[in-house]
């Protein structure tokens, strides 16, 4: 095959042609749109193609109707995919309106992703990724999130869609014509009107490129930065309308442009502008010398008036201003030149005004405001002496710059040439790289027939791109292929050319079209024309005209189209065809496919060949490619992709071997004569191609054909054929003389293009080679290449390497054979790399060495092909050798780099450099090993493909990281761990906050035939899991459920008559409904964020059921009858509260937008209590914040009290502490206080103001805010006014600003700054007992002057108003600061004339702020909840048990006993609120004995001294501070009470006691057991405000508390509910936690164990959280280190992922632990493997692999008798599961197998023995034996038992192979004799798993002169050689015939 390479045109075949027609054509037409588009038949419209700038479009307008200029055109590109390597185009197609996005390929069916229809036609189309980033430095860029879009450009407007569905639209001030995607958003250049004539002197051009980064942000002008003369560089705006963008690429991001003056094109580079350019654009800069196309960058500011009119420069002052300001160059402040295009006015400018009057004067730089139209008299009375200062008082205030955001720095312009044609724009530039990655920038320059090509590179410190000269290629058309780095060039012959870079690869032949005519070539006569005398290309020059000229006019035809064009101006190669199709251009190329379009206007698609589809060629090439220099890479990659992409190429097998004859070829070696080669099948694949090339020229014979066919395989088939037997046909013998005479005569040609290299190819073929052997599923490619490395290695006479090979693959390499002699004069000449070594480097042999603790050279590795040998070697170094620099510097001394220049820097050593600075936590090795290989991209997959005896250190690694992670591990490490558990905590701790694992995915048909109560979306499997026991949740929803008729009970007595009885049941009713509307609010809490709402359907609120059913009949009984008085509105506050139970169902994390809150709104207008509820519950969980202003001006507008109270309250609590402007506003309006005191009065409904004063303290909570505080402070006492007002239910008022006073100064005690003189606790302190009123400060004097008509309060302060408010203010501004003076104030009066001052009411109060404020002093017991019982009360009160009264005359015994309860009640709520969700027990205790006694009280005798409704209202406030304490716990005493209470329902029950007993059933079952109160300072404030302790006596009764209000618990709850989700399964499951509490002050640091799920204490209490074992895997939460983790996990349902270890169950199936396999196991430990049967490992694992495994190789068959086999695989699954790891189960199994296979001699190659070394080196490494030490309780990796039993039996075979005459067989290759072939491989065994040196190493000395095995010893000492190998070798070395077999 010598002729192989003829230099002859080679051909290059294009797969896979089909027809294209854009996709978008075709869903045009049948687009609901498309009557109007009318698209006709298309035509090739070549009138485009003049060489105007039109088709600077790149190609797009390809295609115009000849009727109504009705253009469409597309573009395609990759189509990325997340799936894997789908490989497939996006097409955007644009006709008339439309536009038209498809995806997909020939095996994806094509389909249309997106269509969108505009207003006006589509000037263009184009894909735009958008950074969204705060931060928009040049760093941003490579991290920030993208958004990406599709950019709709219009006459007048451009819109964006994006992908997640976001739309925008920007109006565009200025003409465009055209738009660029840029790296950083989009580019536009304005379209220039013909007669926009450079302005005179004064005026200044505007910008003609714009930019915009983001749809939202303003269109920018661009800046340039170009060198000047003298060096320095300035900057200014791009203003020259001959600049014309002809290309613009992302990645470099540079833009090509075009001068049309200068006809030169430049390359710019495109970049942010930085800050000093900013403000040297912005400033004033010199007027110096200019260049011509360049602005001078001072602003002028411009008057619309001067622009419409033209006035004369006198009339305008501003010319006038800036003809001085050119001169004096006086400074002044930036702003007036602020050089911004007025965006308002330039659209307004370029419409209303004539291009010729407007436009070209249009100066304006200004942004106007647009009252500058109206010109006040002030504007033109400017002075225009230079040194005035008045010249900014003509700017509006607003006039900011528009700052430039983009800019362009200067990089290239071509060379200018002398004959530089007109109008040679590009008409199409790419970006295209060669085979050996050197990257060209290429323009076709149609006019001129050419493509030029430059080429440019990175400079070293990668800052900057250099660019190199010119190289032309004639060309008609190209375009890039990316996938090969080639480019395909449609010569003017029309023929199809393939270059890569500059360098021609050949000729592309399309099946199924003409080949370009080779034949007629230059036969055909010429026909004279009368061109022909003309031989330059001048008349090209006179394609100058417009696009009718050409048509008409032009004496040269249209270029395009060759049949007219003659070859007399081109050069001989332009074959004339007249007949046939042609190709008349290439575009949209994607990857490696490109559209062809033909002289007839159809179109085909093709689809070039990879350079090589097998993974073994591509890595061989690549290796190749790498150490060749360049030019000559090129030459081997050309001749080897011409080869392979012949027409009828190889098939993917005979692949390889093409490439070896390739490859030899390049070498010099004559492949016909070689053996091995000659015999290569090419399964008949080479006819068309190899062939032809083959051939003789002779006719005849020869001798060697013949040679040639007895040498062939098929030949020897045959010979061994039966039939050959039966026939009796001799053998024929090939000659053997031709044999010799054929391996005498086989030189290597010299000549040869890769001959030199042979060496340093031969060496990275090697690495690659020992890369594979990395690989197990690279088995194949292996045996090929050693093939090709044995040829090489035995002509470069490479010893050591053939002995390297033999050992690895004994039976393939023979110790003779064929050798190609090199000339010896040549060897001199072959370039032998200095990183070549003649001993052949080994990664077995690296890590073997490694392992025994010797020293080893660096490891020779090629960057990016041999990763895994990269990665082998560090992970070694870093695990075993333990150096943990060794992945950290990038240079690591275990590897050397090969590399071609050794000169490179170190900037350009290893990009991906790990450093363990910013890493989690990591503490041993084995963490950082796996840490690191998770970054660098290590998968379990790869972990999979490794032999098991190089995974060894690295699996170990892993089952050491395995027990103990860290919760903070990245993903990626937890799943290589086989943390699967931690590994989707990471997972979805990174998600979004959605729907979690655990809401329930019920679907809401399920349960129509039961009514909605509003509790049917709670986590039935939760909840069933935390109280498995009962049905208590059950129970709950039966007594919280309000949707269903209550039952009325009422026995008819003789004496009644039917009426009176009917009344008798409504008066009935009316008691039941009275709880019925209190149940809401308690449903509230039990539902609390409990449901995701789906966005298209309303949230259902269930309604509110007052109707009653009566027994026995059932028959209904309604309030509506008018047969009793039912009070007017009774029902609005209960349906409030309906809708805020309704609305609190909405999870936090749902996904909600203003849209849906306002779809809500109900159509009756009784519902609007309800949506008033709805909208105060989603500020509660923070959603309103969503809902746009103007929706809520709307709903206030309407004057609905409700929805007013509802929306100010949930605006507020979801601004919580924000201090929110605008919500602060919003409140002011209605709190008259707040309000100007000469404002208009406004009329606000009385609760409105009560719950705009507590959302003002929400908004400001804690903040300390002076005047809000002065404010509220002086509202807490106001007095009733004249006219009615604040006249009715002041006590609300006044607490509610109590409240907020209380919030804002929230916990800051007596540092509250810049206050003191408002003497706040004074102030309150006298609100609290009364006295004097003070004169008011302030700025509200006016308003109370003229006292109340109505009240007579006189002068002093109305205590039983002002009280509860300054009482509760007091509470929480000292709230938890122990304040002692502030709490002595509080004492209960201890006489019984200060007692009769005070209401008894407020005596709770009183001790509850005391209690608050003393926080640390409360104690869980009822000694301390009496102490604060006063002396006098205690002695005489009646306890609560006694019966008799104590008889006392100046006692007043009811005032004692009402003090005496309150006091109690107080004391009992603080210890609530003290142990909020806390479980505490003894607090528990405590107060259920006080609940029970008041329960005993209430039926005692004298229960009517204290009064029954104190004692409701005491023993309401003691259940709900039982509740506080057990919130979300769901326990049954307290259960039991609010069941109790919810039974009673006649005598003093009201309304208001049985929503405090539902409240507590609420806060018991708090979210469904998910939430628990917390006891911060907010929490408490808004507990202070729900549970405040007076309860409305009816439903309407907002008198001293405003009923709203309750529903601000919602501001204490927080998640602490920890759910453990088995990872497997994904359900919810039972685990054991251990909880490390921080030690205190009143406890030492503790750990508690928790069966899980179960609440969580508050987590600032808490060290740490542990799942322990031995079910789970054990997992750690550290929270010294911060509470973000578990608060995440918390707050997504709390869902922690946990992992059972295998032979466990789960605490669910296996209560007790009895059933796990260990526990079956102790009982009979020796006859384990025995007992373990194997159907019992369902039990144990759920990994389905096991499963199989168990199933199909540990159960006796019929057919399969070896029972000693089953028992092995028995014992080892037991093994890996017991001992967790079953990733070993096949490494076991390998190792049996190898053993086996020694056993029977039939190791046809080593690599496993290889890895059993490994293995026993690996554990009786020393590191290994270090860490066994330091944990001696870890469970041993592998068996310790199954090591020595294979290192024995390996011996054993070894030993009687030695004896059964292997030792002849050694002692011949220790000295270099042939041997047996029948021994080669056990040969090549012995001598690998003895490590028995080469005989090369062996001293020449030692092999007969020694005598004792002392003097072997000592001689192969440093030989490395184990002692245990020494011992087998001595006999033959000694000379001793016994060997020493040990």
């Amino acid at each position: 095959m010598s002729n192989f390479y003829e230099e002859r045109a080679t051909m290059i075949a294009a797969g896979d042609l089909q027809e294209f027609v854009p996709f978008g054509r075709d869903h045009c037409k049948h687009h609901p749109n498309a009557l109007n588009l009318q698209l006709r038949q298309l035509q090739p419209a070549s009138e485009l193609w003049s060489s105007d700038g039109a088709a600077g479009l790149v190609g797009s307008l390809q295609e115009v109707t000849i009727h109504e200029k009705q253009k469409e055109s597309w573009q395609l590109r990759r189509g990325g995919s997340e799936i894997g390597e789908v490989d497939y185009d996006e097409e955007l197609y644009v006709a008339g309106n439309m536009v038209i996005w498809s995806k997909g390929s020939k095996s994806q069916a094509l389909a249309v992703y997106k269509a969108f229809t505009v207003d006006s036609p589509v000037q263009q189309a184009l894909w735009c990724d958008f950074i969204i980033s705060q931060d928009k430095s040049e760093k941003a860029y490579s991290s920030a999130e993208v958004e990406k879009c599709i950019c709709i450009l219009q006459s007048s407007c451009i819109n964006m869609h994006s992908i997640e569905g976001k739309d925008y639209i920007a109006s565009l001030p200025f003409q465009v014509a055209n738009v660029w995607p840029t790296k950083y958003g989009l580019l536009f250049e304005r379209s220039s009107s013909s007669h926009e004539v450079p302005p005179g002197p004064p005026r200044e051009p505007l910008p003609t490129m714009f930019s915009m980064l983001h749809p939202l942000d303003e269109i920018t002008p661009l800046v340039c930065k170009s060198g000047s003369l003298f060096g320095s560089s300035r900057v200014q705006y791009v203003v020259d309308h001959a600049m014309k963008i002809v290309f613009l690429s992302t990645d470099p991001s540079i833009v090509m442009t075009y001068d049309t003056v200068q006809c030169l094109h430049s390359v710019w580079v495109l970049r942010r502008v930085k800050a000093e350019e900013e403000n040297a654009v912005l400033k004033f800069s010199e007027q110096g010398g200019t260049p011509q196309n360049v602005a001078p960058s001072s602003s002028l500011t411009a008057n619309l008036r001067s622009l419409s009119k033209g006035d004369s420069p006198v009339t305008s002052p501003f010319q006038n201003y800036s003809s001085i300001h050119s001169q004096s160059r006086s400074t002044s402040s930036p702003s007036l030149h602020s050089r911004s295009p007025s965006i308002s006015n330039m659209a307004a400018l370029s419409r209303a005004h004539s291009p010729a009057s407007g436009v070209h004067s249009f100066t304006g730089v200004q942004r106007f405001n647009l009252s500058s139209h109206n010109q006040s008299p002030r504007r033109h009375s400017i002075p225009h002496s230079p040194d005035s200062n008045s010249n900014s008082s003509f700017l509006a205030p607003e006039t900011e710059p528009i700052v430039p955001e983009l800019c362009i720095d200067h990089l290239w312009t071509e060379v200018i040439t002398n004959t530089r044609e007109k109008n040679s724009q590009a008409s199409k530039v790419f970006i295209t790289s060669d085979l050996c990655g050197q990257k060209f920038l290429c323009f076709l320059v149609e006019s001129q027939l050419q493509l030029r090509c430059v080429k440019f590179q990175e400079s070293n410190d990668k800052t900057q791109l250099i660019f190199g000269s010119i190289t032309n290629i004639q060309a008609k058309d190209a375009a890039p292929v990316e996938k090969i780095d080639t480019m395909l060039v449609l010569e003017s012959s029309g023929n199809l050319v393939l270059y890569t870079g500059v360098v021609r690869v050949g000729k592309v032949f399309i099946p199924g079209l003409p080949a370009p005519s080779l034949t007629m070539s230059n036969a055909m006569p010429r026909p004279s024309t009368p061109l022909d005398s003309v031989s330059t290309p001048t008349p090209l020059s006179k394609l100058l005209g417009s696009l009718d000229e050409v048509v008409l006019l032009s004496p040269v035809p249209e270029l395009r189209d060759s049949s007219k064009l003659h070859d007399s101006l081109y050069n001989e190669d332009c074959t004339f065809q007249q007949l046939g199709t042609y190709i008349h251009s290439i575009r949209d190329p994607v990857r490696n496919r490109v559209t062809l379009e033909l002289s007839n206007g159809s179109m085909v698609r093709i689809t070039l060949p990879e350079i090589a589809t097998s993974e073994l060629v591509q890595t061989c090439l690549q290796a190749i490619k790498f150490i060749l220099p360049k030019e000559i890479a090129v030459q081997m990659l050309v001749k080897w992709y011409s080869v392979h992409s012949a027409p009828g190429g190889p098939s993917y097998h005979s692949e390889w071997n093409l490439f070896v004859i390739c490859l030899m070829n390049m070498m010099g070696y004559n492949t016909d004569r070689l053996a091995w080669t000659r015999n290569f099948d090419f399964e008949g694949s080479l006819s068309p191609v190899i062939a032809p090339k083959k051939a003789r020229p002779s006719e005849t014979g020869s001798d060697e054909d013949w040679e040639y066919l007895l040498n062939s395989d098929y030949h020897q088939k045959v010979e061994s054929h039966l039939l050959n037997r039966s026939l009796c046909l001799s053998p024929l013998k090939v000659s053997q003389i031709k044999d010799e005479d054929l391996s005498q005569n086989l030189s290597l040609d010299s000549s040869t293009l890769l001959f030199f290299h042979i060496p340093a190819m031969f060496f990275v073929l090697h690495l690659v080679y020992e890369e594979l052997k990395l690989n197990t599923l690279m088995g194949e490619g292996i045996h090929s290449l050693v093939d090709l490395l044995v040829q090489l290695a035995r002509d470069l006479k490479l010893e050591p390497y053939l002995d390297h090979y033999y050992r690895d693959y004994p039976t393939l390499v023979r110790t003779t054979g064929q050798v190609c002699t090199i000339d010896q004069g040549q060897t001199g000449f072959m370039h032998h790399p200095p990183f070549f070594t003649s001993e052949p480097p080994s990664i077995y042999q690296w890590v073997s060495s490694c392992l025994k603790g010797e020293e080893m050279p660096p490891y020779p590795y090629l960057p990016g092909i041999c990763e895994r040998s990269r990665l082998v070697v560090l992970s070694i170094a870093l695990y075993i050798l333990g150096d943990e620099s060794s992945v950290c510097d990038e240079s690591s001394h275990y590897l050397s780099r090969i590399t071609l220049a050794p000169q490179k820097s170190q900037a350009e050593q290893e990009e991906n450099r790990f450093s363990f600075r910013h890493s989690p936590s990591i503490s041993s090795l084995a963490e950082r090993l796996v840490v690191w290989m998770a970054n660098v991209g290590f998968t379990l997959r790869d972990l999979e493909t490794l032999p098991f005896g190089i995974a060894l250190p690295i699996r170990d690694a892993i089952y050491h990281c395995r027990e103990q992670p860290a919760a903070d591990w990245p993903e990626a490490v937890c799943l290589l761990i086989g943390r699967q558990d931690l590994s989707k905590q990471a997972c979805e701790g990174n998600l979004p906050k959605g729907k979690s694992v655990l809401s329930s995915d019920v679907p809401s048909g399920t349960e129509t035939e039961e009514e909605d109560d509003g509790m049917n979306d709670m986590n039935q499997e939760v909840m069933s899991l935390i109280w498995s026991e009962d049905l208590r949740v059950q129970d709950v929803r039966r007594l919280l459920q309000s949707a269903h008729p209550v039952r009325v009970n009422v026995v008819q007595y003789p004496e009644l008559s039917d009426h009176e009885f009917i009344e008798e049941k409504e008066n009935r009713l009316l008691q039941l409904c009275q709880r019925t509307m209190a149940l809401p609010v308690g449903r509230g809490m039990f539902t609390l964020f409990s449901y995701h709402p789906v966005p298209t359907e309303p949230l259902p609120i269930p309604k509110l059921n007052l109707t009653g059913r009566a027994p026995p009949r059932n028959t209904t009984v309604d309030l509506n009858s008018g047969n009793i008085d039912v009070p007017p509105n009774m029902t609005s506050w209960a349906s409030f509260h309906n809708g805020v139970a309704a609305g609190l169902k909405i999870a936090p994390a749902s996904q909600i937008d203003s849209a849906w809150i306002v779809y809500n709104k109900p159509k009756h207008a009784e519902l609007a209590n309800e949506y008033a509820g709805f909208l105060m519950a989603l500020g509660l969980n923070g959603h309103l914040t969503k809902l746009a202003t103007l929706n809520i001006h709307d709903y206030l507008t309407k004057g609905h009290e409700m929805t007013s109270i509802g929306l100010l309250l949930g605006v507020s609590a979801a601004k919580l502490g924000t201090m929110d402007m605008s919500i602060t506003r919003l409140l002011s309006i209605h709190i008259p206080a707040l309000l100007p005191p000469t404002s208009t009065e406004l009329d606000v409904p009385h609760n409105v103001q009560v719950a705009a004063v507590v959302g003002i303290g929400l908004v400001y909570q804690g903040t300390a805010h002076r005047h809000t505080a002065e404010v509220l402070l002086a509202e807490i006492g106001r007095p009733p006014g004249p006219e009615m007002e604040y006249c009715t239910d002041r006590e609300s008022y006044s607490l509610a600003a109590g409240l907020a006073l209380g919030m804002v100064c929230l916990g800051h005690g007596s540092n509250l700054i810049g206050m003191s003189d408002l003497n706040v606790p004074e102030q309150l302190y006298q609100y609290m007992v009364g006295g004097h009123r003070r004169f008011q400060a302030g700025m509200h004097r006016e308003k109370h002057k003229s006292p109340s008509y109505q009240i007579k309060e006189g002068d002093t302060i109305n205590v039983d108003v002002t009280c509860p408010g300054a009482t509760l203010a007091l509470a929480m501004i000292y709230l938890k600061t122990n304040n002692r003076s502030i709490a002595d104030w509080l004492r209960a009066p201890d006489t019984m004339y200060l007692l009769d001052f005070v209401k008894p009411e407020f005596l709770l109060l009183r001790t509850l702020a005391r209690c608050l404020i003393l926080w640390d002093d409360i104690l869980p017991n009822s000694k301390w909840v009496d102490s604060n019982v006063p002396q006098i009360i205690r002695e005489n009160s009646i306890s609560l048990s006694e019966i008799e009264l104590p008889c006392s005359e100046d006692l007043n015994l009811e005032t004692l006993s009402q003090a005496h309860v309150y006091i109690i009640a107080g004391a009992c709520l603080s210890l609530g609120f003290r142990f909020a969700g806390s479980e505490n027990l003894s607090a528990f205790n405590c107060l259920h004995k006080f609940a029970k006694d008041f329960m005993t009280y209430l039926s005692a005798p004298n229960a009517s001294v204290t009064g029954p409704y104190n004692l409701e209202t005491c023993l309401s406030v003691v259940l709900l501070s039982l509740a506080m304490v057990m919130a979300g716990s769901g326990n049954l005493k307290v259960l039991q009470l609010c069941r109790f209470l919810h039974m009673k329902t006649g005598g003093e029950m009201n309304y208001g006691f049985h929503l405090a007993h539902h409240m507590a059933l609420g806060i018991l079952f708090l979210g469904g057991g998910r939430y628990s109160l917390s006891t911060s300072n907010s929490s408490i404030a808004a507990l202070l405000c729900a549970l405040y302790p007076h309860f409305p006596a009816h439903s309407t009764d907002n008198r001293y508390h405003l009923q709203a209000l309750r529903h601000l618990y919602v501001l204490a709850a927080e998640p602490r509910l920890l759910v453990p989700v088995d990872v497997d399964t994904n359900t919810p499951c039972y685990a054991l936690l251990e909880v490390t509490y921080k030690g205190t002050q009143w406890y030492e640091q503790t750990k508690e164990e928790l069966m899980a799920p179960t609440l969580l204490p508050e987590l600032h209490l808490l060290k740490q959280i542990k799942v322990k074992g031995p079910r789970y895997w054990e997992l750690l939460i550290d929270l010294s280190k911060g509470t973000q983790h578990l608060k995440s996990i918390l707050s997504k349902d709390g869902v922690l992922y946990v992992k059972l270890r295998a032979g466990q169950l789960s605490y669910k199936d296996d209560p007790m632990g009895w059933q796990s396999l260990l526990a079956q196991t102790v009982a009979n430990r020796n006859s384990e493997a025995r007992a373990f049967k194997p159907e019992t490992i369902s039990a144990f694992t759920s990994d389905p692999a096991l499963l199989s495994f168990a199933e199909y190789f540990c159960k006796p068959t019929v057919n399969m008798g070896q029972q000693e086999l089953l028992d092995l695989f028995s014992s080892v699954l037991y093994e890996c599961v017991t001992q967790e790891t079953p990733e070993m189960l096949p490494a076991y199994i390998a190792m049996d197998q190898a053993i086996r296979r020694l056993g029977r001699r039939e190791m046809s190659e080593t690599s496993e023995l290889w890895q059993i070394k490994l293995v026993l080196e690996f554990f009786s490494s020393r590191s290994h034996q270090e860490r066994l030490q330091t944990h001696p309780k870890r469970g041993l990796f592998m068996n310790s038992e199954f090591l020595p039993v294979v290192k024995c039996s390996i011996d054993n075979t070894l030993d009687q192979w030695l004896q059964a005459g292997g030792d002849v067989c050694v002692h011949a290759y220790l000295s270099g004799q042939p041997w047996e072939e029948s021994q080669l491989s056990m040969l090549a065994c012995f001598l690998v798993y003895h490590s028995v040196p080469a005989p090369r190493h062996l001293p020449s000395v030692g092999l007969e002169g020694s005598t004792s095995f002392a003097e072997l010893l000592f001689k192969f000492k440093q030989l490395k050689m184990p002692v245990r190998a020494l011992l087998r070798l001595a006999p033959l070395l000694l000379g001793n015939p016994q060997p020493m077999v040990m």
